[in-house]
């Protein structure tokens, strides 16, 4: 049996990350209305009432919108063969600092929040590089 390569290992981990982001927010949701009213079709103007839960929705938009770009890097790096230590190491550093930037985004953190966000952006850019060069 074939493994997947390690940019489709990393792809997956902040596919499965980017999806369990929502539940702490829901939770609190469920908390603050009750759990039928949580459970409705939301409204979309009704922010949580706690600040950590909105930051980290606003967390989870962002980290949707940057799959939206590395997923199909990741995908193009595996299927065009140009795979290296040097993407496979991009994908881990997308994948943590993702992580740390949804818990830095929550606790409120500005500028340390900036910084996971490039350093995120940095390991897309070695996978444009591989796949441009």
């Amino acid at each position: 049996m074939n493994r997947p390569s390690p940019e489709l290992m990393w792809l997956a981990a902040v596919c499965a990350f980017t999806g369990i982001l929502w539940v702490p927010y829901i939770i609190n949701r469920m908390r603050e209305h009750g759990v039928w009213p949580a459970l409705r079709n939301p409204n979309h103007d009704a922010r949580p009432k706690a600040a950590w839960a909105n930051r980290l929705m606003w967390a989870h938009v962002n980290a949707v919108e940057n799959l939206v770009i590395f997923a199909p890097l990741a995908i193009a790096v595996h299927v065009a063969g140009v795979g290296s230590a040097a993407t496979a190491t991009a994908c881990a550093v997308f994948f943590f600092a993702r992580v740390a930037h949804a818990v830095i985004y929550t606790a409120g953190v500005p500028v340390a929040r900036t910084l996971a966000f490039f350093a995120g952006f940095v390991a897309q850019a070695v996978l444009v590089v591989a796949l441009v060069t």
